[in-house]
């Protein structure tokens, strides 16, 4: 069998990240990026999580304790991933932990001054640096609201379904907000009306092809500005 990999020449080492808001179908992405490119999967682990549901109790006195423990679990899988040499498709980034919910957190007063600038000083200093491990591509996904509210109402999930549309619609915007001023490695843009990779699988060819040009875009990129610093 050939793999999209091997047809579209992604290297086989890549590391794929796919973000965006609830509802716009990364599980989804990151299952199909994987079986065609005979890729291994990461999804976030929220069974063992010990903070969740007190989270859930108490925004304002866990919201940093679930911070900080997803940071640390983040960070852990990354290293992971790249001490296994690559190969994955990730199920969201370690980078919208900081960008979207720590920062609502801290503007809607349910995380401290103190606390979200001890929590971003932590990040940056784990994460925004040259030794930690950036992910080759980040895929982010999106469209309009109102098809992103029509999947989330369609899935049925009962604590999505109980959450108010206001609160969908503040998760759209600041997800808009932070990919326009995200810069932290190479990002591709993909309109979920675009594609329709649960009906039809061969739609993911045309995604496989613009992976690959951003890839081997990016490297060359890296390659070319590292023998310049030489």
């Amino acid at each position: 069998m050939t793999t999209g990999n091997h047809r579209h020449n992604i290297p086989n080492d890549s590391v794929i990240t796919i973000a965006g808001t609830v509802g716009v179908g990364k599980s989804t992405m990151t299952k199909a990026l994987a079986n065609a490119l005979n890729f291994k999967t990461s999804f976030e682990k929220v069974d063992s999580n010990p903070y969740l549901d007190k989270f859930y109790d108490d925004f304002e006195r866990w919201s940093f304790h679930l911070q900080i423990y997803f940071l640390a679990e983040r960070f852990k899988e990354q290293k992971r991933i790249f001490e296994y040499g690559g190969g994955f498709i990730q199920d969201r980034s370690i980078y919208e932990d900081t960008g979207i919910f720590a920062k609502m957190h801290y503007e809607k007063g349910t995380m401290s001054k103190t606390d979200y600038h001890t929590y971003k000083s932590l990040f940056d200093s784990m994460v925004m640096t040259p030794y930690f491990p950036h992910p080759d591509l980040l895929i982010y996904l999106e469209g309009s609201f109102d098809h992103i509210l029509d999947r989330i109402q369609k899935r049925g999930r009962p604590m999505e379904q109980q959450t108010p549309v206001e609160y969908w619609k503040e998760m759209y915007d600041r997800y808009q907000n932070w990919i326009n001023e995200f810069n932290a490695c190479p990002v591709m843009r993909i309109n979920i009306a675009d594609y329709d990779i649960i009906n039809d699988e061969s739609s993911i060819e045309s995604i496989l092809e613009r992976i690959s040009h951003f890839i081997h875009h990016s490297r060359k990129f890296t390659r070319t500005k590292s023998a310049f610093q030489l």
